[in-house]
Parts: C-alpha cells; structure tokens; sequence
C-alpha cells in the first residue's frame, strides 16, 4: 500500500492541486485532498501517514481531529499542539530572546469583555486607567495596532499620534491587540520557510501587499543574514512550513511577522519560480516525513510517557 499523503484545504485550488499532481508521480505514495469525519478517542488508527493542516485556523473540528491523528502517529504539518497555543506576541518576545531584531511591541488589555466579566470584581488584577502616554512614549508615531493573535492583515491600523490609537482602540472590542513601532524600511522581504532547513526570500509591497519580481535586491551580506534570522525563528518555533517578513531599516532586519503555519503558496501570488521551489521542498517534506515520520525529541508529556510504557 503507497504512504497516504492528506492536505486539508479551504478555497485555495494551485497549491493542492499541484501538490498531489507531483506526489502522486513518486511511486510508494499518494497524495489527496484529505476526507475526515467523526474521530473516536479509542482505536482511533488515522487513514494518512501525513497530514498538511492548511485550514485548521478556521475550522476548529480540523484542529481537534490533528491533535488526536498526531497521538495516533501521524506527522502534522504543522504541528497542531503549537499552532493551538502559539500567539504573535510571544513571537516577538521569543524573537528577541533568540537574537532576532523586532520593533518596539506592547500588549494592551482588551477594550470589551463578555457579558459575564464584572469589572470590578474580575478585572481587579488590571492596572487602571491604562498609561496611554508612556506607551506611546515607548512604542513612538506611527505605529501598527493588531491582533496578538490572528493574520491576513485583519483589524490591522497604522496610527499616526495617541488620538488616533485610542480611537482605533475603542473598536477593538474583545479582541487582545498589541501595539507595534512602524518600521520605515527601504526594502522588505518575505521568507517562505519549509522543514526547517529551507529558505526562500522574496521580496514584497506590503502596501500592494503583493510580491515582486525581477531583481536581486537584498546584499548578499544582508540576503544571510535575512535567512539565518528566519531559520532561527523556525527551529524556535518548531514549524515545518511558515513564512517570516522582514523590514529593512538602516541595513537591519527587523522581523514584523513570522508565525504564519499556513503560508501563502498561491501560484498566482507568489510567483511562478518561487512556486515551483515551495513545491519541490514541500513533496521533498512530506514524502521524507512518510517514510521517517518524527523523531521522539520528549516535546509533550504524552510522548514521554507513551515511550516509557512502550519501551
């Protein structure tokens, strides 16, 4: 029987399909857009050896499922206990423990609660009223206010002073935002990440949020330096697939965006050349993680324990 390769998807078609189109021409495997239903908790054996979680930040069935395909042995890409629990905060401060430049960043407590929090009673633990100025002192104009957790450019708004902030503030609702330094960069790049050891900086607008094509634009100097910041930051993070942004200011790269599980790997958006690349790492990474599957490294106390009673 050929190793089954699964890839959960939402609407985007070229990646998938291309994807299962190389796979499935490597004898001993086959790749498809995987089909899940209701999961036991006992004898749960999981119909694919690899699992590719493209979705499961929107669909929290996906995420439950890959928790319990992981415990049964399949290898998640990416891992589903991180991407449960990781937020884009604790990037930047794991960034910056690591050695990996970021801009100013603050976390604010929420403008909203739900019906059921009293302030004065389950708030009592916030410092109140919040030391708007000292932020702004500390984080400087303009800045970027956005979700800690979340992506795709969501609630995201560039303020220019502190009427602006609190304003922007005041709509957030219950969503936990931080707030970040605006970079002034003269280049930016985007770095496609896969299995931890392959790196591939495009450059990108992010004002036309698009890629561009046609010219080497980072030093060589500044190209290594880009990638060895974005491979520390995936081994930190422990993902298989991702994609860190980086704004150059001053001949230094600051990271502004580096927990992306689900990278964009649209055909049409990151280009044909970069495509084809993301392509063979990702055939080369699941058809390796098939056959080797992932190696005990004592991650989850499951595991441990699991590994003691089996040995």
């Amino acid at each position: 029987m050929p190793e089954r390769i699964g890839v959960i998807v939402g609407m985007e078609e070229s990646f998938p399909a291309y994807f299962c189109e190389a796979v499935n021409k490597i004898p001993g495997f086959h790749a498809e857009i995987a089909r899940l239903t209701g999961t036991p908790a006992e004898g749960f054996v999981p119909p694919y050896r690899v699992l590719v979680d493209r979705l499961s930040h929107e669909v929290p069935f996906y995420k439950i499922h890959l928790k319990a395909a992981a415990l049964a042995g399949t290898f998640v890409i990416n891992d589903p206990f991180w991407w449960a629990a990781d937020d884009k905060f604790f990037g930047y401060s794991l960034a910056a423990k690591i050695g990996v430049p970021v801009p100013r960043t603050v976390v604010l407590p929420s403008r909203g609660y739900i019906p059921a929090i009293n302030p004065l009673k389950s708030l009592r633990n916030l410092v109140y009223p919040t030391d708007w100025e000292g932020i702004a002192r500390y984080i400087g104009f303009p800045a970027f206010l956005k979700p800690a957790e979340g992506g795709g450019w969501k609630h995201v708004t560039r303020v220019e002073s502190l009427e602006e902030l609190l304003v922007a503030y005041n709509k957030s609702d219950q969503l936990v935002m931080t707030l970040q330094e605006g970079i002034e960069f003269e280049e930016y790049v985007r770095c496609i990440c896969i299995g931890r050891k392959h790196i591939l900086p495009i450059q990108y607008d992010p004002k036309r949020r698009c890629y561009v094509a046609g010219r080497k634009f980072l030093s060589g100097a500044l190209e290594d330096t880009v990638c060895d910041y974005a491979m520390r930051l995936n081994v930190a993070l422990g993902y298989d697939m991702n994609s860190v942004e980086f704004a150059v200011r001053d001949g230094i790269p600051y990271a502004i965006d580096f927990t992306n599980p689900a990278p964009d790997m649209t055909r049409e958006h990151i280009l044909v050349e970069s495509f084809e690349w993301c392509l063979e790492k990702m055939v080369e990474l699941t058809t390796t993680a098939a056959r080797e599957g992932r190696t005990l490294d004592g991650s989850y106390a499951w595991q441990r324990y699991l590994a003691t009673r089996q040995g």
